[in-house]
């Protein structure tokens, strides 16, 4: 999932101390945006210079909802576990990037410490393997969610934001947003029927204002849209390529590879791959030996869907129920 250096904007982003599908092609080089914005050049480019902040937003987004804090991650009881090393928070005004694949700006991460995300969920079977290998090692990650599959899925995403794993976006089809046949209209429509599915998968609960662009493919007017949003956006800077992987060893063996060249960074994985699911207890392991440390990041706030979209997911889509009621008002038993 290579692609090569772009811009981004950002205005403001703060780290405080508090303490990563499917195939993928190489994006094509989009034109410059009508504002601040990244494009994507090819590998051979310099680096991008630094990003300058976004303009007034044409449209007049709701602010940050507010809403009850995350549940806390449970006690850990592996004196030997991997672990948190530290927990930073984001503010995501302007739309800051992260990840050296793209945005060069904020090196926030010291060294020989990483990021963990995934792609794609919540996807049965995998997904809640992805949990427990997290979970018996007492660290967390950023999980991007489809859209649809939030949808299909709603009680394994809630699972993951009740573990305390921060949950992001991920468009809602998993559409290549660089595709030519997409009008502006349908790459927003992407980006918040994601933000939508989402909020509706966890109960109402709004998702961070963390997004990653299938493909890593950047359009740069939808990182200008992402940046009047104040919604942040991720790239990455180790790639597990485990989409292409044909056995759990080789995802092992190409992070630690692009961990033992970079030094750090935020990797890149997909809870929806099984091999991933695989690698995941023995990666961890080998991060722990390796004397790699794991940071949190979190958002300042949340994002807040629009009504439209929240509108036009319950119309078009056919969701299933999820019921708000006990099961002792729902099912009695009349005969035993």
């Amino acid at each position: 999932m290579r692609v090569a250096a772009g811009l981004i904007l950002a205005s403001a982003m703060s780290v405080a101390l508090t303490g990563a599908a499917w195939s993928q092609t190489p994006a094509a080089k989009p034109a410059a945006a009508t504002q601040a914005v990244p494009a994507a050049t090819p590998a051979a480019a310099p680096a991008p210079a630094a990003p300058v902040a976004a303009q007034p937003a044409a449209a007049s987004f709701p602010p940050p909802p507010q809403q009850a804090p995350q549940p806390a991650r449970a006690a850990c009881n592996n004196p030997n576990a991997l672990g948190i090393a530290r927990t930073v928070e984001i503010d995501t005004t302007g739309g800051p990037g992260f990840g050296f694949e793209h945005f060069k700006e904020l090196d926030f991460l010291r060294d020989k410490e990483v990021v963990l995300t995934f792609d794609d969920g919540p996807w049965p079977h995998n997904t809640p393997a992805v949990l427990k290998a997290l979970a018996d090692q007492c660290t967390t990650g950023i999980f991007f969610s489809i859209g649809k599959h939030a949808t299909y899925e709603p009680e394994i995403l809630k699972q993951v934001y009740a573990a305390g794993h921060v949950v992001g976006t991920h468009t809602w089809s998993h559409a290549n947003l660089n595709n030519k046949k997409l009008t502006e209209a349908q790459r927003k429509e992407e980006i918040e029927k994601g933000i939508s599915a989402v909020k509706w998968a966890l109960g109402g609960i709004s998702p961070a204002a963390f997004f990653r662009f299938p493909a890593l493919q950047h359009p740069p007017e939808m990182v200008t849209y992402l940046g009047n949003r104040n919604v942040a956006i991720f790239s990455c800077d180790i790639d597990s390529f485990d989409f292409k992987a044909s056995k759990p060893e080789k995802v092992i063996d190409t992070v630690m590879k692009g961990l033992e060249k970079k030094g750090k960074g935020i990797i890149l994985m997909h809870d929806f791959q099984k091999h991933t699911a695989e690698a995941l207890p023995e990666l961890l392991n080998r991060l722990k030996a390796g004397g790699y440390k794991v940071v949190a990041m979190r958002a300042k706030a949340p994002v807040a869907s629009l009504p439209e979209y929240d509108q036009e997911l319950m119309k078009d889509v056919k969701l299933p129920t999820v019921s708000t009621r006990p099961v002792n008002s729902v099912v009695t038993t009349v005969n035993e």
